[in-house]
């Protein structure tokens, strides 16, 4: 049996060996919207939770539009033209409107980078577009901390906007439960001293921190505070199939506009699967997010519910551009000379986290599970031992030797990676 799973900016063929019995984790067939730009334009009209984009943008001064960075595949494409023609025709001036890139901590995005990210030459030609800097003390305003002691200094282009605006993608999230909505707020335009906060080991640590859950999250919890300091923020939230089609789309209230889509999303995404497997075969989904081992991580978490315990997980990921930050790089360096346990004590009694290191804490999850394979085109040889894990040179061989050592043919295997999160039920 041949199944392509998504990598790079096509797919990878893997074939499994005679004798496998291959579960092909899907979402289900998802709607699509036959008429995108007529549904995004709709949709500014028939806010949830607020009036519609065309009466909050009456007699604004300013407006702030926040986009995510690279790494979501967000279709910009369909959504900056209509809303900010939608502000113009209202009156807010070209000059006064601003598209920010919400980086977070991620470097900026510029030139044919930033081109292909927004999507429209009109847009770049009409309004600015600006990246977020997390370290650029300046650029931020300190709005107190949260009830829970978080620091919130937040981009000033944003909190200053007479007008905020967030759009984004919404799907399972690794820590925060799901994307989109307020984490495009918190960490996208955050400051380092915020980011640091709450991804530091005593958030990343809590079990409740994890893919599809919201209630009880602490990052959910802070991000929600987060916007209570910023007064009215609005958002709009896409959902997209497999194939990057819009399948969901709505614009209201940035809390109550999130949370419907993510009802809309959580059927779709959260699979039912009645058992664990030894060998579970996964990605990292693909161009954008498979573009460094940081990103690679997210898959590496998302299918550990089904993965038996001692099974191995087997991972395609590009890693086109090798393995992230070097903040990252460093973190990696202390895993592997520490050992995963050595690691978690020294980061624990930390009140901010160094950059980046969270995603290496979040590794360790999957690895106290069972054995984790790594197939990548892109990544230099010289950087494999920093993945703490084994690299391998074929999916196909290492599904073999899967079988072969625990003696059993199943197979789970997910194509689209972290944008399908399995979660094990046992059959009644």
């Amino acid at each position: 049996m041949d199944i392509a799973l998504q990598y790079g900016r096509g797919t990878l063929p893997v074939h499994l060996p005679a004798g496998a019995v291959a579960t092909v984790i899907r979402k289900p067939a998802m709607p699509l919207l036959p008429d995108p730009v007529g549904a995004v334009e709709q949709a500014l009209v028939d806010a949830v939770g607020s009036p519609s984009l065309a009466d909050l943008a009456r007699g604004r001064r300013s407006a702030c539009i926040l986009i995510c960075d690279i790494t979501r595949p967000v279709p910009n494409h369909r959504l900056l033209a209509p809303t900010i023609r939608t502000l113009l025709a209202q009156g807010i001036a070209a000059d006064a409107i601003t598209v920010l890139v919400a980086t977070g901590l991620h470097r900026p995005n510029l030139g044919a980078e930033l081109e292909e990210l927004v999507g429209d030459p009109w847009v770049l030609a009409t309004v600015r577009v600006e990246n977020h800097d997390a370290r650029d003390d300046a650029m931020h305003v300190d709005l107190g901390p949260t009830p829970h002691g978080t620091p919130v200094r937040i981009d000033r282009r944003f909190v200053e906007a007479d007008l905020k605006i967030v759009t984004g993608l919404v799907e399972p999230h690794f820590m925060a439960g799901f994307s989109g909505g307020r984490k495009v707020i918190a960490p996208g335009v955050a400051h380092r001293d915020t980011i640091t906060t709450f991804h530091s080991h005593r958030f990343m640590a809590d079990p409740l921190a994890d893919n599809g859950v919201l209630d009880g999250n602490p990052l959910h919890r802070e991000q929600l505070a987060i916007v209570a300091k910023l007064g009215p923020v609005y958002a709009i939230n896409t959902v997209i199939d497999e194939h990057r089609q819009l399948s969901f789309v709505n614009f209201g209230e940035v809390v109550e506009s999130h949370l419907q889509a993510v009802d809309f999303i959580r059927g779709y995404a959260m699979v039912e699967v009645p058992r664990r497997f030894g060998t579970v075969v996964t990605s990292a989904a693909g161009y954008p997010l498979d573009k460094t081992y940081y990103q690679t991580v997210k898959g590496m978490v998302a299918p550990m519910d089904i993965l038996a315990p001692g099974g191995t997980l087997i991972i395609a990921s590009e890693c086109s551009e090798g393995m992230g930050s070097h903040e990252f790089v460093d973190a990696q360096r202390r895993l592997v000379a520490q050992g995963p346990d050595g690691f978690l004590r020294d980061i624990a009694a930390k009140r901010f986290a160094d950059v980046d290191e969270w995603q290496t804490q979040m590794q360790i999850k999957p690895m106290q599970v069972g054995h984790i394979a790594l197939y990548s085109g892109g990544l230099p040889r010289e950087d494999h031992a920093l993945t703490g894990v084994e690299v391998t040179a074929s999916v196909d061989a290492a599904i073999a030797a899967s079988i072969a050592r625990t003696g059993d043919p199943a197979v789970a295997v997910i194509p689209e990676g972290p944008y399908v999160v399995p979660v094990h039920r046992a059959a009644a």
